[in-house]
């Protein structure tokens, strides 16, 4: 035995000694650095191979400060390090899938479930039928590496109620991390209006997405402070950091983040007052057809105004319904007319995912492009989660969407009346966190990107998990680990 220890013993030797060796020759011989990396990926692997959902944390953690390197061919890019490691996430569950066979059926066979199941169906099957089809492969495999590791590994990792505190209280830290850099830099420029929409940069790639990943995590940090068992230490942390999301989300200027806000306070309100839905379909329809009957004169109002995006708060905020000057306003209003007309053309299919920005240039009219228009069209997406798959995915990829959007919503709004008080404050807050990116995502969309795509899937998977796990009869659906 003690032979073997000393053997043992000997092998970490040789083999620190040969790693050292090694690293000495490339460094002074060839300058190359890469073998360092080593260590750190094979800790990485050890993790996959062991307990992956520790894996799941540390990808949380760094996605605010994941790094988008976007120069590559045909334009597509990749987050690093998150993506890859989302990959490989990826990549053990389809193998743990289909050799073990030992995935909880109750998450496969939730509802929710099965729309995600549609909507990947549809997104692959316009692959076939895109004008890109490399890109749209691309845009494929890495919806994949979204929902699998955030929302089917997500989703059975929050049978554990803490796992779901870890996952965000982590999101959190990074976002924390990124908004004292943020406001650092700002700072240096007097809190700049105009300066305001790159600061964040390279952690997120404007002021919009950043300004979304603040407004999902807005309703969490208020749910936080007020959660049920949590201790001293932990409620302060929470209020320090929604006064650091509250100042982020003032500087970030980000007019679709405060309307989002807004939206998702009058969600909260229509749940815990317990307002019938045929309640607020009724007045949707009044507001609707009153918007309609007199579409004429609100626009006319509408094109007065002519107030420009600005530093000045109460501006900025009467700037949201300009559509005469207002550069931003116009350009989304450029892309939103560019989707409808590419939809016109091919409303079946769709010119394939991830194809729009590739393809709306010639569908650009002169008087409605802005002085941030490019006869390109190289500068982004549609501005809509919703318009984006109508252009992309044909009819049939937008009302998966939206029906996808009603599905969660309404799930998370049984589980908050089903639940004890834990799980109605974390139902609340994953719903209403979904619901400040659904009202982003009429003038936004990022659900193509790390930054946006984890919390989205990761707080849906809060809410299957808490359905699954934590609401149902305990002989039914299993132990709920607390």
């Amino acid at each position: 035995m003690f032979v073997g220890e000393k053997l043992k013993i000997g092998w970490v030797y040789g083999l620190t000694s040969l790693f050292l060796l090694a690293n000495l020759y490339l460094v002074v011989q060839k300058d190359m650095y890469w073998l360092f990396v080593l260590p750190v990926a094979l800790i990485v692997m050890y993790y996959y191979l062991t307990a992956y959902d520790k894996v799941l944390l540390f990808i949380t953690f760094l996605t605010p400060l994941a790094v988008n390197i976007n120069d590559l061919e045909m334009g597509m890019g990749v987050s690093l390090p998150t993506e890859p490691l989302m990959f490989g996430v990826l990549l053990i569950f389809l193998i743990n899938v289909i050799y073990q066979n030992n995935y909880d059926k109750r998450i496969s066979a939730h509802p929710i479930s099965y729309i995600i199941y549609l909507n990947l169906f549809w997104i692959l099957l316009t692959t076939f039928t895109s004008e890109m089809p490399v890109v749209s492969i691309k845009f494929f495999i890495s919806r994949l590496w979204f929902v699998v590791p955030f929302f089917f590994v997500a989703a059975m990792f929050f049978r554990k109620m803490e796992n779901i505190s870890r996952f965000l209280w982590l999101y959190l830290a990074g976002l924390v991390i990124v908004i004292i850099y943020t406001t650092i830099i700002h700072a240096q420029y007097g809190f700049d209006e105009e300066t305001g929409h790159w600061v964040m940069s390279p952690f997120y790639n404007d002021h919009t997405a950043y300004g979304a990943a603040l407004a999902m995590f807005f309703p969490v940090c208020i749910g936080l402070i007020f959660f049920p068992g949590l201790n001293k230490l932990a409620r302060t942390a929470a209020v320090f950091t929604l006064l650091f999301l509250v100042i982020a989300i003032i500087l970030s200027y980000s007019r679709a983040a405060w309307l989002s806000i807004l939206a998702s306070a009058a969600l909260f309100l229509l749940i815990v007052f317990r307002i019938r839905i045929y309640w607020v379909l009724s007045f949707l329809i009044v507001v609707i057809g009153l918007f309609f009957a007199f579409q004429h004169q609100i626009i006319d109002k509408l094109e007065k105004n002519k107030q420009d995006s600005s530093a000045n708060f109460a501006e900025h905020i009467k700037s949201i319904t300009n559509i005469s000057s207002d550069a931003s306003n116009l350009e989304r209003i450029n892309r939103w007319q560019a989707a409808v007309r590419l939809y016109d053309e091919r409303p079946v299919f769709g010119w394939g995912p991830g194809t729009y920005q590739f393809v709306y240039a010639p569908y650009q009219r002169s008087k409605e492009k802005t002085i941030i228009s490019t006869n390109l069209g190289d500068k982004g997406n549609a501005h809509s989660e919703y318009l984006g798959p109508l252009a992309e995915e044909g009819l049939a990829g937008m009302l998966i969407v939206i029906i996808l959007f009603a599905s969660i919503l309404y799930s998370g709004i049984k589980v908050y009346e089903k639940g004890n008080l834990k799980v109605k404050f974390l139902s609340m807050m994953a719903t209403i966190g979904l619901a400040t990116y659904m009202a982003h995502g009429v003038l936004n969309n990022f659900l193509n990107t790390d930054k946006l795509s984890v919390p989205f899937w990761g707080f849906t998977a809060i809410i299957v998990a808490l359905d699954i796990y934590h609401t149902q009869n305990p002989a039914k659906a299993g132990p709920t680990e607390q």
